[in-house]
Protein backbone atom coordinates (compact mmCIF):
# COMPACT_ATOMS: atom_id res chain seq x y z
CA UNK A 1 0.00 0.00 0.00
CA UNK A 2 3.22 2.11 0.07
CA UNK A 3 2.37 3.16 -3.41
CA UNK A 4 -0.84 4.60 -2.17
CA UNK A 5 -0.46 6.43 1.10
CA UNK A 6 3.38 6.78 0.98
CA UNK A 7 5.29 6.33 4.14
CA UNK A 8 6.21 8.09 7.33
CA UNK A 9 9.07 10.06 7.33
CA UNK A 10 10.99 10.65 10.56
CA UNK A 11 8.68 13.64 11.02
CA UNK A 12 5.65 11.49 11.26
CA UNK A 13 4.32 13.48 8.28
CA UNK A 14 3.09 11.17 5.37
CA UNK A 15 5.23 11.37 2.30
CA UNK A 16 5.34 9.83 -1.09
CA UNK A 17 2.50 7.86 -2.69
CA UNK A 18 -0.48 8.66 -4.49
CA UNK A 19 -1.68 10.40 -1.02
CA UNK A 20 1.25 11.26 0.49
CA UNK A 21 2.07 15.14 1.69
CA UNK A 22 3.97 15.16 -1.72
CA UNK A 23 1.91 13.05 -3.52
CA UNK A 24 -1.05 14.07 -4.66
CA UNK A 25 0.65 17.48 -6.13
CA UNK A 26 3.27 15.59 -7.77
CA UNK A 27 0.68 13.28 -9.55
CA UNK A 28 -1.16 16.50 -10.78
CA UNK A 29 1.71 17.95 -11.88
CA UNK A 30 2.50 15.08 -13.70
CA UNK A 31 -0.93 15.16 -15.35
CA UNK A 32 -0.82 18.50 -15.96
CA UNK A 33 2.66 18.40 -17.49
CA UNK A 34 2.16 15.73 -19.95
CA UNK A 35 2.20 15.07 -23.33
CA UNK A 36 -0.68 16.52 -24.43
CA UNK A 37 0.09 19.93 -22.37
CA UNK A 38 3.96 19.93 -24.23
CA UNK A 39 2.01 19.35 -27.50
CA UNK A 40 -0.58 22.13 -27.06
CA UNK A 41 2.16 24.69 -25.90
CA UNK A 42 4.82 23.75 -28.48
CA UNK A 43 2.40 23.20 -30.94
CA UNK A 44 0.55 27.17 -30.83
CA UNK A 45 3.68 28.28 -30.70
CA UNK A 46 4.68 26.28 -34.26
CA UNK A 47 0.90 27.45 -35.19
CA UNK A 48 1.20 31.36 -34.90
CA UNK A 49 4.93 31.88 -35.95
CA UNK A 50 3.70 30.21 -39.00
CA UNK A 51 0.64 32.50 -39.42
CA UNK A 52 2.69 35.45 -38.54
CA UNK A 53 5.64 34.15 -40.82
CA UNK A 54 8.40 33.74 -38.14
CA UNK A 55 8.35 37.35 -36.94
CA UNK A 56 11.02 36.32 -34.27
CA UNK A 57 13.21 35.85 -36.87
CA UNK A 58 12.43 37.36 -40.28
CA UNK A 59 11.89 40.69 -37.93
CA UNK A 60 14.69 40.06 -35.21
CA UNK A 61 16.68 43.72 -36.11
CA UNK A 62 13.74 45.40 -36.14
CA UNK A 63 12.63 44.16 -33.20
CA UNK A 64 15.67 44.78 -31.30
CA UNK A 65 16.39 48.24 -32.92
CA UNK A 66 12.61 49.21 -31.72
CA UNK A 67 12.68 47.50 -28.25
CA UNK A 68 16.54 47.09 -26.80
CA UNK A 69 17.46 50.44 -29.29
CA UNK A 70 15.18 52.29 -28.18
CA UNK A 71 15.63 52.29 -24.47
CA UNK A 72 19.23 52.64 -24.80
CA UNK A 73 18.81 55.73 -27.25
CA UNK A 74 17.16 57.82 -24.93
CA UNK A 75 14.60 57.94 -22.04
CA UNK A 76 10.66 58.17 -22.43
CA UNK A 77 8.44 60.85 -21.63
CA UNK A 78 5.60 60.94 -19.08
CA UNK A 79 2.84 58.74 -20.36
CA UNK A 80 -0.72 59.28 -19.81
CA UNK A 81 -2.67 58.74 -16.62
CA UNK A 82 -3.89 54.96 -15.94
CA UNK A 83 -0.74 53.91 -17.93
CA UNK A 84 2.86 53.24 -18.06
CA UNK A 85 5.56 53.58 -21.04
CA UNK A 86 6.08 50.81 -23.41
CA UNK A 87 9.71 49.93 -21.67
CA UNK A 88 8.15 49.77 -17.73
CA UNK A 89 5.39 47.68 -18.98
CA UNK A 90 8.31 45.24 -20.93
CA UNK A 91 10.67 46.01 -17.58
CA UNK A 92 7.12 44.91 -15.38
CA UNK A 93 6.79 41.74 -17.59
CA UNK A 94 10.16 40.98 -17.08
CA UNK A 95 10.60 41.48 -13.72
CA UNK A 96 8.12 38.52 -13.07
CA UNK A 97 10.17 36.01 -15.66
CA UNK A 98 13.54 36.56 -14.64
CA UNK A 99 13.13 35.26 -11.14
CA UNK A 100 14.44 32.05 -9.66
CA UNK A 101 13.41 29.90 -12.56
CA UNK A 102 16.72 31.44 -14.00
CA UNK A 103 18.83 30.75 -11.46
CA UNK A 104 16.90 27.76 -9.40
CA UNK A 105 14.92 26.17 -12.24
CA UNK A 106 17.51 26.17 -14.57
CA UNK A 107 19.56 23.93 -12.27
CA UNK A 108 17.12 21.72 -11.13
CA UNK A 109 16.20 20.87 -14.75
CA UNK A 110 19.74 20.05 -15.39
CA UNK A 111 20.19 17.86 -12.52
CA UNK A 112 16.91 15.91 -13.37
CA UNK A 113 16.49 16.15 -17.19
CA UNK A 114 20.44 16.09 -18.29
CA UNK A 115 22.31 18.72 -19.64
CA UNK A 116 20.05 18.03 -22.46
CA UNK A 117 16.88 20.19 -20.59
CA UNK A 118 18.87 23.22 -21.63
CA UNK A 119 17.97 22.50 -25.71
CA UNK A 120 14.66 21.88 -24.90
CA UNK A 121 14.06 25.08 -23.10
CA UNK A 122 16.13 26.75 -26.43
CA UNK A 123 13.28 25.24 -28.58
CA UNK A 124 10.96 26.27 -26.17
CA UNK A 125 11.90 29.57 -26.09
CA UNK A 126 12.32 29.95 -30.08
CA UNK A 127 8.42 29.22 -30.45
CA UNK A 128 7.62 30.74 -27.43
CA UNK A 129 9.03 33.95 -28.77
CA UNK A 130 5.74 34.47 -31.15
CA UNK A 131 3.49 32.83 -28.73
CA UNK A 132 4.04 36.18 -26.14
CA UNK A 133 4.18 38.32 -28.94
CA UNK A 134 1.01 37.19 -30.11
CA UNK A 135 -0.53 37.17 -26.16
CA UNK A 136 0.82 40.86 -26.05
CA UNK A 137 -0.71 42.10 -29.40
CA UNK A 138 -4.28 40.74 -28.35
CA UNK A 139 -3.66 41.98 -24.99
CA UNK A 140 -3.27 45.51 -26.44
CA UNK A 141 -6.09 45.56 -28.89
CA UNK A 142 -8.61 43.67 -26.78
CA UNK A 143 -7.95 45.95 -23.37
CA UNK A 144 -10.03 48.24 -21.24
CA UNK A 145 -10.45 50.96 -18.62
CA UNK A 146 -11.36 49.87 -15.10
CA UNK A 147 -13.19 52.22 -12.59
CA UNK A 148 -10.50 53.60 -11.75
CA UNK A 149 -9.34 55.04 -15.39
CA UNK A 150 -6.12 52.74 -15.78
CA UNK A 151 -5.87 50.31 -18.60
CA UNK A 152 -6.27 46.63 -17.74
CA UNK A 153 -6.24 43.67 -20.26
CA UNK A 154 -4.83 39.96 -20.61
CA UNK A 155 -6.40 36.73 -21.74
CA UNK A 156 -9.48 37.42 -19.35
CA UNK A 157 -10.53 40.14 -21.47
CA UNK A 158 -9.36 39.43 -24.99
CA UNK A 159 -10.76 36.14 -24.58
CA UNK A 160 -14.46 37.96 -23.95
CA UNK A 161 -13.78 41.00 -26.10
CA UNK A 162 -12.36 39.07 -28.97
CA UNK A 163 -14.40 36.02 -28.73
CA UNK A 164 -17.89 37.34 -27.45
CA UNK A 165 -19.78 37.20 -24.64
CA UNK A 166 -20.40 33.34 -25.09
CA UNK A 167 -17.01 32.57 -24.05
CA UNK A 168 -16.85 34.57 -21.05
CA UNK A 169 -16.77 31.10 -19.29
CA UNK A 170 -13.07 30.83 -20.61
CA UNK A 171 -11.97 34.32 -19.07
CA UNK A 172 -13.00 33.12 -15.94
CA UNK A 173 -11.45 29.94 -15.63
CA UNK A 174 -8.41 31.70 -16.77
CA UNK A 175 -8.68 34.30 -14.24
CA UNK A 176 -9.89 31.62 -11.37
CA UNK A 177 -6.44 29.82 -12.62
CA UNK A 178 -3.82 32.83 -12.53
CA UNK A 179 -5.37 34.51 -9.89
CA UNK A 180 -4.08 31.30 -7.70
CA UNK A 181 -1.27 30.90 -10.10
CA UNK A 182 -0.03 34.08 -8.50
CA UNK A 183 0.55 32.64 -4.91
CA UNK A 184 2.12 29.58 -6.57
CA UNK A 185 4.48 31.07 -9.57
CA UNK A 186 4.76 34.03 -8.15
CA UNK A 187 5.00 34.04 -4.28
CA UNK A 188 5.80 30.66 -2.51
CA UNK A 189 8.44 29.49 -4.70
CA UNK A 190 10.18 33.11 -5.26
CA UNK A 191 10.17 33.76 -1.83
CA UNK A 192 11.11 30.63 -0.55
CA UNK A 193 14.17 30.46 -2.91
CA UNK A 194 15.18 34.05 -1.23
CA UNK A 195 15.14 32.81 2.11
CA UNK A 196 16.87 29.74 1.45
CA UNK A 197 19.78 31.82 -0.53
CA UNK A 198 19.83 34.11 2.00
CA UNK A 199 20.88 31.21 4.67
CA UNK A 200 23.06 29.33 2.60
CA UNK A 201 24.62 32.47 2.50
CA UNK A 202 24.93 33.15 5.65
CA UNK A 203 26.10 30.28 6.61
CA UNK A 204 29.23 30.84 4.66
CA UNK A 205 30.33 33.23 7.26
CA UNK A 206 28.88 31.43 10.64
CA UNK A 207 27.30 28.22 11.27
CA UNK A 208 23.71 28.58 12.28
CA UNK A 209 21.66 25.96 13.66
CA UNK A 210 18.22 25.21 11.81
CA UNK A 211 16.45 26.71 14.42
CA UNK A 212 18.16 29.83 13.61
CA UNK A 213 17.74 29.01 10.14
CA UNK A 214 13.70 28.98 10.52
CA UNK A 215 14.02 32.68 12.60
CA UNK A 216 16.18 33.71 9.45
CA UNK A 217 13.59 32.29 7.02
CA UNK A 218 10.66 34.12 8.94
CA UNK A 219 12.55 37.51 9.15
CA UNK A 220 13.03 37.46 5.42
CA UNK A 221 9.61 36.63 4.90
CA UNK A 222 8.07 39.43 6.84
CA UNK A 223 10.90 42.11 5.25
CA UNK A 224 9.70 40.76 2.07
CA UNK A 225 5.86 40.68 3.08
CA UNK A 226 6.31 44.58 3.75
CA UNK A 227 8.09 45.40 0.80
CA UNK A 228 5.89 43.63 -1.57
CA UNK A 229 2.75 45.36 0.04
CA UNK A 230 4.12 48.91 0.01
CA UNK A 231 4.89 48.59 -3.47
CA UNK A 232 1.47 46.54 -4.49
CA UNK A 233 -0.85 49.47 -3.07
CA UNK A 234 1.07 52.18 -5.69
CA UNK A 235 -0.70 50.81 -8.31
CA UNK A 236 0.93 50.40 -12.19
CA UNK A 237 2.79 53.38 -11.93
CA UNK A 238 4.65 52.33 -8.72
CA UNK A 239 5.43 48.56 -9.83
CA UNK A 240 6.58 49.74 -13.52
CA UNK A 241 9.00 52.54 -11.79
CA UNK A 242 10.40 49.91 -8.90
CA UNK A 243 10.79 47.36 -12.33
CA UNK A 244 12.55 49.28 -14.42
CA UNK A 245 15.06 50.28 -12.11
CA UNK A 246 14.92 46.56 -11.01
CA UNK A 247 15.95 44.69 -13.73
CA UNK A 248 18.23 46.48 -15.89
CA UNK A 249 21.07 46.41 -12.88
CA UNK A 250 19.85 43.12 -11.85
CA UNK A 251 20.71 41.40 -15.48
CA UNK A 252 23.38 43.52 -16.10
CA UNK A 253 25.45 42.15 -12.23
CA UNK A 254 23.71 38.37 -13.02
CA UNK A 255 25.20 38.53 -16.67
CA UNK A 256 28.05 39.85 -15.92
CA UNK A 257 29.48 37.63 -12.93
CA UNK A 258 27.83 34.48 -15.29
CA UNK A 259 30.62 36.14 -17.95
CA UNK A 260 33.52 35.90 -15.45
CA UNK A 261 32.71 31.97 -14.70
CA UNK A 262 32.40 31.05 -18.75
CA UNK A 263 35.85 33.09 -19.51
CA UNK A 264 37.93 31.26 -16.33
CA UNK A 265 36.61 27.95 -18.31
CA UNK A 266 36.36 28.87 -21.89
CA UNK A 267 38.33 25.90 -23.64
CA UNK A 268 35.40 23.83 -21.88
CA UNK A 269 32.62 25.41 -23.54
CA UNK A 270 32.69 23.28 -26.74
CA UNK A 271 31.86 20.11 -24.22
CA UNK A 272 29.40 22.35 -22.92
CA UNK A 273 27.09 22.90 -25.80
CA UNK A 274 28.16 19.46 -26.85
CA UNK A 275 26.84 17.81 -23.39
CA UNK A 276 23.40 20.13 -23.90
CA UNK A 277 23.09 18.82 -28.08
CA UNK A 278 24.12 15.55 -27.30
CA UNK A 279 22.14 14.97 -24.09
CA UNK A 280 18.43 16.60 -25.86
CA UNK A 281 18.16 12.99 -27.62
CA UNK A 282 20.51 10.70 -26.02
CA UNK A 283 20.18 11.95 -21.66
CA UNK A 284 22.15 8.89 -20.24
CA UNK A 285 25.19 9.31 -22.30
CA UNK A 286 26.09 12.61 -20.34
CA UNK A 287 24.05 11.74 -17.48
CA UNK A 288 26.33 9.22 -16.31
CA UNK A 289 23.16 6.26 -16.51
CA UNK A 290 21.36 8.12 -14.28
CA UNK A 291 18.24 6.84 -13.14
CA UNK A 292 15.26 8.69 -14.52
CA UNK A 293 17.62 10.62 -17.46
CA UNK A 294 15.42 10.03 -20.29
CA UNK A 295 14.43 12.28 -23.58
CA UNK A 296 11.20 12.36 -22.13
CA UNK A 297 12.43 13.92 -18.91
CA UNK A 298 14.76 15.73 -21.17
CA UNK A 299 11.99 17.34 -22.81
CA UNK A 300 9.56 17.93 -20.13
CA UNK A 301 11.96 19.54 -17.61
CA UNK A 302 13.68 21.47 -20.63
CA UNK A 303 10.40 22.68 -21.77
CA UNK A 304 8.45 23.23 -18.24
CA UNK A 305 11.21 25.21 -16.75
CA UNK A 306 11.94 27.26 -20.02
CA UNK A 307 8.22 27.97 -19.83
CA UNK A 308 7.95 28.54 -15.95
CA UNK A 309 11.03 31.26 -16.45
CA UNK A 310 9.72 33.18 -19.90
CA UNK A 311 5.90 32.85 -18.68
CA UNK A 312 5.11 31.95 -22.84
CA UNK A 313 1.96 30.81 -23.15
CA UNK A 314 0.61 31.15 -19.53
CA UNK A 315 -0.64 34.84 -20.26
CA UNK A 316 0.62 36.33 -17.61
CA UNK A 317 2.85 38.83 -19.43
CA UNK A 318 -0.21 40.37 -21.41
CA UNK A 319 -1.58 41.38 -18.05
CA UNK A 320 1.34 43.85 -17.45
CA UNK A 321 1.96 44.90 -21.37
CA UNK A 322 -1.82 46.04 -21.21
CA UNK A 323 -0.78 49.20 -19.82
CA UNK A 324 1.08 50.36 -22.18
CA UNK A 325 1.21 53.99 -23.00
CA UNK A 326 1.16 52.57 -27.09
CA UNK A 327 -1.45 52.94 -29.63
CA UNK A 328 -0.46 50.36 -32.27
CA UNK A 329 -1.18 47.18 -30.38
CA UNK A 330 2.27 45.10 -32.56
CA UNK A 331 4.50 48.20 -31.25
CA UNK A 332 4.03 46.95 -27.92
CA UNK A 333 3.38 42.81 -28.97
CA UNK A 334 7.44 42.82 -30.02
CA UNK A 335 8.48 43.48 -26.65
CA UNK A 336 6.79 40.12 -25.92
CA UNK A 337 10.11 39.21 -28.55
CA UNK A 338 12.42 41.00 -26.95
CA UNK A 339 11.34 39.42 -23.09
CA UNK A 340 11.69 35.80 -24.25
CA UNK A 341 14.98 36.42 -25.83
CA UNK A 342 16.42 38.04 -22.96
CA UNK A 343 14.94 35.26 -20.36
CA UNK A 344 15.36 32.39 -21.75
CA UNK A 345 18.29 32.87 -24.38
CA UNK A 346 20.48 34.97 -22.21
CA UNK A 347 19.96 34.53 -18.93
CA UNK A 348 19.36 30.58 -18.54
CA UNK A 349 21.77 30.14 -20.84
CA UNK A 350 23.85 32.13 -18.49
CA UNK A 351 23.12 30.04 -15.61
CA UNK A 352 23.38 26.89 -17.37
CA UNK A 353 27.10 27.38 -18.38
CA UNK A 354 27.75 28.53 -15.00
CA UNK A 355 26.46 24.82 -13.97
CA UNK A 356 28.27 22.53 -16.88
CA UNK A 357 31.47 24.44 -16.35
CA UNK A 358 31.56 25.62 -13.07
CA UNK A 359 30.40 22.35 -11.75
CA UNK A 360 31.45 19.79 -14.49
CA UNK A 361 29.23 18.03 -16.86
CA UNK A 362 30.30 14.91 -14.98
CA UNK A 363 30.60 16.32 -11.79
CA UNK A 364 26.13 17.42 -11.31
CA UNK A 365 24.50 15.58 -9.01
CA UNK A 366 21.95 14.27 -11.60
CA UNK A 367 18.91 12.23 -10.46
CA UNK A 368 18.70 14.54 -7.28
CA UNK A 369 16.60 17.61 -6.99
CA UNK A 370 18.56 20.90 -7.06
CA UNK A 371 18.03 24.72 -6.18
CA UNK A 372 19.92 27.44 -6.27
CA UNK A 373 23.04 25.60 -4.36
CA UNK A 374 23.97 23.68 -7.56
CA UNK A 375 24.21 27.31 -9.29
CA UNK A 376 26.46 29.27 -6.26
CA UNK A 377 28.59 25.92 -6.79
CA UNK A 378 29.43 27.08 -9.92
CA UNK A 379 30.12 30.48 -9.60
CA UNK A 380 32.23 28.90 -6.00
CA UNK A 381 34.41 27.15 -8.60
CA UNK A 382 36.01 31.03 -10.19
CA UNK A 383 35.40 33.15 -7.05
CA UNK A 384 35.77 30.98 -4.21
CA UNK A 385 34.99 31.36 -0.61
CA UNK A 386 31.51 32.70 0.70
CA UNK A 387 31.20 35.52 -1.89
CA UNK A 388 29.40 34.04 -4.54
CA UNK A 389 26.81 33.24 -2.39
CA UNK A 390 26.79 36.48 -1.16
CA UNK A 391 26.53 37.35 -4.99
CA UNK A 392 23.56 34.63 -5.83
CA UNK A 393 22.21 35.77 -2.99
CA UNK A 394 21.51 39.69 -4.26
CA UNK A 395 20.76 38.29 -7.74
CA UNK A 396 18.30 35.97 -7.10
CA UNK A 397 16.92 38.56 -4.10
CA UNK A 398 16.32 41.06 -6.86
CA UNK A 399 15.25 38.50 -9.25
CA UNK A 400 12.10 37.08 -7.11
CA UNK A 401 11.09 40.30 -5.37
CA UNK A 402 10.67 41.53 -8.92
CA UNK A 403 8.81 38.77 -9.98
CA UNK A 404 6.62 38.59 -6.46
CA UNK A 405 5.18 42.26 -7.25
CA UNK A 406 4.85 41.85 -11.06
CA UNK A 407 2.98 38.37 -10.00
CA UNK A 408 1.08 40.24 -7.27
CA UNK A 409 -0.37 42.70 -10.11
CA UNK A 410 -1.67 40.27 -12.41
CA UNK A 411 -3.01 38.27 -9.55
CA UNK A 412 -4.73 42.29 -8.83
CA UNK A 413 -6.10 42.25 -12.13
CA UNK A 414 -7.64 38.72 -12.22
CA UNK A 415 -9.32 39.01 -9.04
CA UNK A 416 -10.65 42.11 -10.29
CA UNK A 417 -12.06 40.80 -13.17
CA UNK A 418 -13.76 38.30 -11.12
CA UNK A 419 -14.67 40.19 -8.41
CA UNK A 420 -14.74 44.06 -9.17
CA UNK A 421 -12.63 46.85 -7.96
CA UNK A 422 -12.79 46.56 -4.51
CA UNK A 423 -11.79 42.78 -4.27
CA UNK A 424 -8.25 44.19 -5.24
CA UNK A 425 -6.96 45.68 -1.51
CA UNK A 426 -8.24 42.15 -0.44
CA UNK A 427 -6.40 40.63 -2.35
CA UNK A 428 -3.17 42.36 -1.88
CA UNK A 429 -3.39 41.80 2.13
CA UNK A 430 -3.31 38.23 1.68
CA UNK A 431 -0.95 37.74 -0.95
CA UNK A 432 1.52 40.17 1.72
CA UNK A 433 0.44 37.00 4.55
CA UNK A 434 1.35 34.18 2.03
CA UNK A 435 5.04 35.62 1.27
CA UNK A 436 5.55 35.06 5.31
CA UNK A 437 4.44 31.42 4.49
CA UNK A 438 6.25 30.96 1.28
CA UNK A 439 9.11 31.65 3.42
CA UNK A 440 9.31 28.79 5.61
CA UNK A 441 7.57 26.16 3.05
CA UNK A 442 9.32 22.87 1.31
CA UNK A 443 10.95 23.92 -1.82
CA UNK A 444 9.50 20.93 -3.57
CA UNK A 445 6.20 20.84 -2.73
CA UNK A 446 6.41 24.64 -3.60
CA UNK A 447 8.21 24.13 -7.08
CA UNK A 448 5.40 21.43 -7.49
CA UNK A 449 2.66 23.11 -6.80
CA UNK A 450 3.79 26.63 -8.97
CA UNK A 451 4.64 23.84 -12.21
CA UNK A 452 0.89 22.85 -11.97
CA UNK A 453 -0.93 25.91 -11.83
CA UNK A 454 1.34 27.52 -14.54
CA UNK A 455 -0.28 24.04 -16.96
CA UNK A 456 -3.26 24.99 -15.59
CA UNK A 457 -3.57 28.77 -16.51
CA UNK A 458 -2.01 27.81 -20.57
CA UNK A 459 -4.77 26.21 -21.41
CA UNK A 460 -7.93 28.70 -21.60
CA UNK A 461 -5.10 31.34 -22.55
CA UNK A 462 -3.65 29.08 -25.83
CA UNK A 463 -7.23 28.38 -26.49
CA UNK A 464 -7.52 31.69 -26.88
CA UNK A 465 -4.89 32.64 -28.48
CA UNK A 466 -5.09 29.59 -30.93
CA UNK A 467 -8.53 31.21 -31.79
CA UNK A 468 -7.61 34.54 -32.19
CA UNK A 469 -4.89 33.81 -34.03
CA UNK A 470 -5.81 35.54 -37.24
CA UNK A 471 -6.54 38.77 -35.73
CA UNK A 472 -2.76 38.28 -34.65
CA UNK A 473 -1.78 37.88 -38.56
CA UNK A 474 -3.39 40.35 -39.65
CA UNK A 475 -2.22 42.81 -37.31
CA UNK A 476 1.38 42.30 -38.01
CA UNK A 477 0.87 42.11 -41.73
CA UNK A 478 -1.06 45.52 -41.64
CA UNK A 479 1.96 46.68 -39.01
CA UNK A 480 4.95 45.64 -41.36
CA UNK A 481 3.03 47.00 -44.68
CA UNK A 482 3.09 50.36 -43.17
CA UNK A 483 6.71 50.20 -41.94
CA UNK A 484 7.38 49.35 -45.83
CA UNK A 485 5.25 51.91 -46.86
CA UNK A 486 6.40 54.39 -44.94
CA UNK A 487 10.44 53.81 -45.71
CA UNK A 488 9.65 54.34 -49.68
Amino acid sequence: MDWLLGTLNADGVRVGGLLGADGIERTINDIVWGIPAMVLILGAGVLLSVLCKFPQFTKLGYIMKNTLGKALKKSEGKSKAGAVSPFKAMCTALAASIGTGNIAGVSGAIAIGGPGAVFWMWISALVGMCTKYSEVTLSVKYRERNEVGEWVGGPMYYIKNGLGKNWKWLAVIFALFGGLASFGIGNLTQVNTIAGTVNEAIGGFIATTEDQQKIIALVVGIICAIVVFVVLVGGIQRIGDVCALLVPVMAIIYVAASLIVILANITAVPAAFGAIFVGAFNPQAVAGGAVGATIKTAITKGVGRGIFSNEAGLGSAPIAHAAADVEDPVAQGIYGVFEVFMDTIVVCTMTSLVVLLGVGVNSVPYGTDQGASLTIAGFKSVFGGPIPAVVVAICLTLFAISTVLTWGLYGSRCFEFLFGHKAVKVYQIIFALVVIVGAMMKLDIAWNIADTLNGLMAIPNLIGVIALSPVVAKATKDHFDRERRLKK
